[in-house]
C-alpha cells in the first residue's frame, strides 16, 4: 500500500445508504474523487503518487453514485459532477465551479453517467428522469433545453434509468426505464418514438448494460444474457442471444444480475456471484 485515505475518519464523510461506489478519475498525476466531507469537500483531488490533498471542490455532503466525468466544453476540460443537488463542472487544476444547474434527485440515486455530444449533455434519473443541458460556445453558460414532467418512477414520460447509462448519439437516445422499457427517445425535443420489453422484462429496476460496437449494440440483461442488437429510430432489431452466466440473487421475486460486464480481448467478461467467465466474441472463421 503506497498511501490510503479513510473518509469517514478524515473528512467526515456520511456514508450513503449503498456505500461509496464511484470510480476515481484519474487525469496525469491528480486522481479526482468523491468524497462528500466538511467543509466543502464533495470532490476532492488527490496527488496520485502521495495521497497529498490538492483541492477541494463543492458544499454537498450528499455523495450520490455517479462517477465524476471528464468532458471538453468551450474548448477547456471540465470535470462534471452530477450530485444529488445538481449536476456541476469544475475546473480539474484547481476545482473551480465553472457553471452549475439545479437538478435535486430523490433518495440520491444519481446513478447513470452523463453523456456529452458536442455543446449537450444528458442525464437521467429513476424518479426524477431525463435533462438535456446545452453549453454556450465558451462552455460557461449552460441553459436547460428540455427535461421530464414527471417525478414519479411509474408515471414516467421519457427516460427514468435506475442504473444503466444510455446511449446518446446527439440525434438519438437510447436506454433502459424504470420498470425494464428499453426506449428511444428523439434527442431535440424528449419525445419517446419506441419502447419494447424484448432485451429485457417487466418490473421495478429491471435493467440491462448497453454498449455500442460499431452499427450495434450489446445489451446485457438482468437474466444473465448477452443479446447484439441494432438499435434505430425505427426499432428494435435483435441479432443474436446468448446465455452467459446464471442470474444468483433475487430482487423482487426475479433472480437477477446488476453486474455490468466488460469487454476487451474481443471477449466478454461476466460475472454473478459464484463465477468469471471470459466469452469469445470473435466470429468463428
Amino acid at each position: 500500500v503506497v498511501w490510503k485515505k479513510q473518509f469517514v475518519d478524515e473528512f467526515d464523510t456520511k456514508l450513503p445508504i449503498w456505500g461509496m461506489v464511484a470510480t476515481p478519475l484519474v487525469l496525469g498525476d491528480r486522481l479526482i474523487t468523491l468524497v462528500g466531507g466538511v467543509p466543502n469537500a464533495l470532490v476532492v483531488c488527490f496527488d496520485r503518487r502521495n495521497g497529498k490533498e490538492l483541492w477541494r471542490s463543492l458544499e454537498d455532503t450528499e455523495v450520490g453514485y455517479c462517477p465524476p466525468v471528464l468532458c471538453e466544453f468551450g474548448g477547456r476540460p471540465q470535470v462534471v459532477i452530477w450530485h444529488p443537488q445538481a449536476v456541476t463542472a469544475i475546473d480539474p487544476d484547481s476545482g473551480k465551479e465553472i457553471w452549475s444547474v439545479p437538478f435535486p434527485v430523490r433518495f440520491g440515486l444519481c446513478i447513470p453517467q452523463p453523456r456529452q455530444v458536442g455543446n449537450r449533455l444528458f442525464l437521467t434519473a429513476f424518479y426524477n428522469g431525463p435533462l438535456m443541458i446545452e453549453l454556450d460556445a465558451e462552455g460557461k453558460t449552460p441553459r436547460v433545453v428540455w427535461k421530464g414532467k414527471s417525478n414519479s418512477e411509474i408515471r414516467t414520460d421519457g427516460l427514468h434509468s435506475i442504473m444503466s447509462t444510455p446511449i446518446f448519439n446527439g440525434t438519438h437516445i437510447y436506454g433502459v426505464c424504470s420498470y425494464g422499457q428499453l426506449r428511444c427517445l428523439d434527442a431535440q425535443t424528449g419525445e419517446r418514438l419506441w419502447e419494447t420489453r424484448e432485451a429485457t422484462g417487466e418490473g421495478r429496476w429491471w435493467n440491462a448494460f448497453l454498449v455500442e460496437h460499431q452499427d450495434r449494440v450489446f445489451l446485457a440483461n438482468e437474466q444473465g444474457e448477452l443479446i447484439i442488437a441494432r438499435l434505430t429510430p425505427g426499432g428494435y432489431q435483435e441479432l443474436s442471444r446468448s446465455l452467459l452466466v446464471e442470474p444468483t440473487r433475487d430482487v423482487q421475486g426475479r433472480m437477477t444480475i446488476w453486474s455490468q460486464p466488460a469487454f476487451a480481448l474481443q471477449s466478454v467478461f461476466a460475472r454473478n456471484d459464484r463465477e468469471l467467465v471470459r466469452v469469445n466474441l470473435k466470429q468463428a472463421r
